[in-house]
């Protein structure tokens, strides 16, 4: 099939290898360069420098519903729109009587949204997955034209989650493009009842609170992890937490927040072990390595900053 990739971020790179191994990529589609770093000099997005790589045609339109862009890419007349994690709505004029599919890495409708991997983590589900979909006028309410799912294991980050899925996702948009020029599709409506958001998240969302259970604290912790990370203060200093191991252990008497004497953490019920962190300015570190070389001992507090 001849077809026309939309897509920026990292999580639909490896459906775009698979995709140019087993169609013809005509045009790639990508969110012009940003600043970033603290030089803020302007970056490529992960698929422009797959594009760049790899020798695809690639443009990065500020709009991608201009009249001229959109006259452009249509020029294509493309078999079908592949889009992943673009950045941009796309109009009615742009995919007018053209077979346009999108991965979501949810089982729709559940946590429909810009982050749909860090709500699941963060609301302790036991499963979730990646849904293939038309698009629609509203975000992620298309038909569902393929789907896989997979249990979420409880000491998995949110940025590990988000790599299995993007592996996930390739064969299922295989199959939904296989199964499109075959004509047998069969399109599920999705449950407005059942429907939830996943709202973008911001630096402000990476706190963490210790009166709360201890499977909360786990969640909470593991579904900012890698950004944006749930920041306390330890002795006076930031310090970022990002993998923990959630106990039942009692601990009478201590407070939410107080290391207790086997060096985990009192929650409201249970504790958690710390076992990855990252000082402020600094790099990752087991929380053992960190304790022997600031000094930390049973009894000191973790607050939020």
């Amino acid at each position: 099939m001849r077809l026309v990739y939309f897509g920026s971020g990292p999580f639909g790179l490896p459906t775009l290898e698979r995709l140019m191994r087993r169609h013809q990529i005509e045009l790639v589609i990508s969110q012009p360069d940003r600043p970033a770093g603290r030089k803020r000099k302007p970056q490529p997005t992960p698929v422009t420098r797959f594009a760049d790589d790899h020798q695809l045609a690639i443009v990065k339109p500020e709009e991608v519903n201009d009249d001229e862009v959109v006259e452009s890419i249509r020029s294509i007349e493309a078999d079908a729109f592949v889009v992943i994690a673009f950045g941009q709505k796309l109009s009615r004029p742009l995919l007018e009587n053209t077979f346009a599919i999108n991965l979501h890495a949810s089982l729709l409708p559940k946590f429909r949204g810009a982050a749909p991997i860090n709500w699941a983590v963060l609301n302790n589900e036991k499963q979730t997955g990646i849904s293939v979909i038309t698009l629609a006028d509203r975000m992620d309410a298309g038909e569902v034209l393929g789907r896989a799912s997979t249990p979420i294991d409880p000491h998995e980050t949110a940025g590990e989650l988000h790599d299995r899925l993007a592996i996930m996702g390739q064969d299922v948009v295989l199959d939904t493009l296989e199964r499109h020029q075959a004509g047998t599709l069969e399109p599920e409506m999705q449950d407005e009842n059942l429907a939830t958001q996943a709202p973008k998240l911001s630096r402000a969302d990476g706190i963490v609170n210790f009166d709360q259970p201890a499977t909360e604290v786990r969640a909470r912790i593991h579904g900012l992890t890698p950004w944006p990370g749930c920041t306390v203060v330890l002795e006076g200093t930031a310090l970022k937490l990002l993998r923990v191991r959630e106990h039942e252990t009692e601990h009478a008497g201590a407070s939410p927040g107080e290391i207790l004497v086997d060096g985990s953490v009192a929650c409201a019920d249970g504790s958690v072990q710390l076992l990855s962190v990252q000082p402020a300015g600094g790099k990752t570190m087991t929380f053992a390595a960190y304790c022997n070389g600031h000094h930390v001992t049973p009894g000191m507090r973790i607050l939020s900053p």
